[in-house]
């Protein structure tokens, strides 16, 4: 039988490693830090984790399904979910399936397969491998935007906090007001001398509970269509936090669900109190005072940049992942339509899809590859049927903002949808 690479063991690559180990399929993978966990391991040299980072997803809608997390917390902490990684891979007897310590830096096609090429405390290895799966992770590469003019302060990008003592003392203006920005700029209330958020449009603000239960577990069985969802969710949400628009944001220019809402409320509390301002979009810089493009400015000591990632796999040429602008263009964001031996986990993003969401990608790649293996004519169906007819439609009906972050986001009930059906499909052929 073949053997496959797996590159990554965050909670993607694990998922891949254990659905290929159901499967009785050969996994050899590689992992550049020295254990499981990938972003959630804060001594990752690669993680965006900071100290004070929990999921902003529910454990029981974020778990994999068939191991249960050891905690009674709504929302755990990273530290917490790093020990439930570590477990999951224990229990399943992943670890011993992984290369610690060994980066890739290179693929490339040969023979119908692939050369790996790797650099661990062996030295330098290529080896070749029937498909490889690119689990490495979607926060890994920091988005620098480019500004006019010169800061004399810091500029730090959110990848590099860690902790809240890197603000002490400082004026903080942070840029961008997503999920990580607002958790930071929460921390920052408490130790900067002053801080500030840029934003350039507004932003939907879901509280963590609503009716006393965490807010993602509401409405978990047969989903509502999308009009009425959003209708009824935005009642609900300007009910329980008011309307962000009297805290300084601007008016949203979209409905709500067509960019990833913030799971933070406590931002508003610090807004309502005078904790922080938010200003306008970034004009330009000059020395340590920062223009604003409504013509106001403020004098900063540090620049926080929560601008998001850019999606990235360095160490293959895009031709071969059919890159369209910022993402490649993949089916079920797995499998590039030319079925070259490269897989892709991970790469989806989606409010609620949790790491089971992204178990059932490995499910179904699992099933495929076990098809390769055991029944070509099955695999060549499920093949000739990507290939030859439309792909399944995973947004929900929800028009996504046109943006790079939001190029490979899915709604959840219709990417799992879709993915389930794609393997009953496979596996009934």
């Amino acid at each position: 039988m073949n053997e496959y690479a797996v590159i990554g063991a965050g909670p993607s690559g694990l998922s891949a490693a254990r659905a290929l180990q159901k499967q009785g399929i050969e996994v050899d993978g590689y992992e550049a830090s020295h254990d499981v966990g990938g972003l959630w391991d804060i001594t990752n040299p690669r993680s965006s984790m900071y100290e004070s980072a929990h999921l902003i997803s529910s454990r029981t809608t974020t778990e994999f399904a068939e191991f249960p997390m050891d905690s009674e917390v709504d929302y755990p902490s990273h530290t917490v979910l790093q020990d439930y990684f570590r477990s999951y891979a224990d229990h399943f007897e992943l670890r011993g399936l992984f290369r610690f310590d060994t980066m890739v830096t290179r693929l490339e096609p040969r023979d119908g397969g692939w050369d790996l090429t790797s650099s661990g405390p062996d030295g330098e290895e290529t080896r070749w491998y029937a498909g490889v799966v690119l689990a490495n992770g979607t926060l890994a590469e920091p988005s620098i935007p480019r500004f006019d003019g010169e800061f004399d302060g810091e500029i730090m990008h959110t990848h590099f906090y860690k902790s809240a003592a890197q603000l002490d003392g400082k004026r903080v203006l942070i840029i961008g007001a997503g999920n990580s920005g607002c958790d930071i700029a929460v921390d920052a209330v408490h130790h900067a001398a002053s801080v500030d958020m840029s934003v350039r449009r507004g932003y939907y603000f879901v509280p963590r509970y609503l009716f006393g239960r965490p807010s993602d577990t509401l409405n978990q069985g047969r989903p509502l269509p999308r009009r009425i969802k959003q209708a009824l969710d935005s009642r609900v949400l300007k009910a329980f936090t008011g309307d962000p628009v009297r805290f300084g944001f601007p008016k949203p220019d979209y409905r709500i669900y067509e960019s990833h809402p913030i799971v933070n409320t406590m931002v508003l509390n610090h807004l309502g109190q005078g904790d922080l301002r938010v200003r306008a979009d970034i004009d330009r810089f000059d020395g340590q005072t920062v223009h604003f493009r409504d013509g106001t400015s403020g004098d900063y000591d540090l620049v926080l940049l929560a601008t998001g990632y850019s999606l990235g796999y360095p160490f293959v040429d895009r031709e071969h992942l059919s890159w369209r602008s910022a993402s490649p263009r993949l089916f079920l964001n797995i499998f590039p339509a030319m079925f070259n031996g490269l897989y892709v986990m991970g790469m989806v993003e989606a409010s609620g899809l949790g790491w089971q969401g992204r178990y059932e990608q490995a499910e179904l790649l699992a099933s495929y590859l076990a098809a390769v293996e055991n029944d070509p004519a099955r695999a060549e169906r499920f093949r000739a049927r990507v290939t030859g007819s439309p792909w399944p439609d995973v947004t929900g009906g929800y028009r996504y903002l046109a943006l790079d972050r939001m190029s490979y986001y899915v709604n959840k009930d219709a990417y799992r949808g879709a993915v389930r059906a794609e393997r009953n499909m496979l596996e009934s052929a």
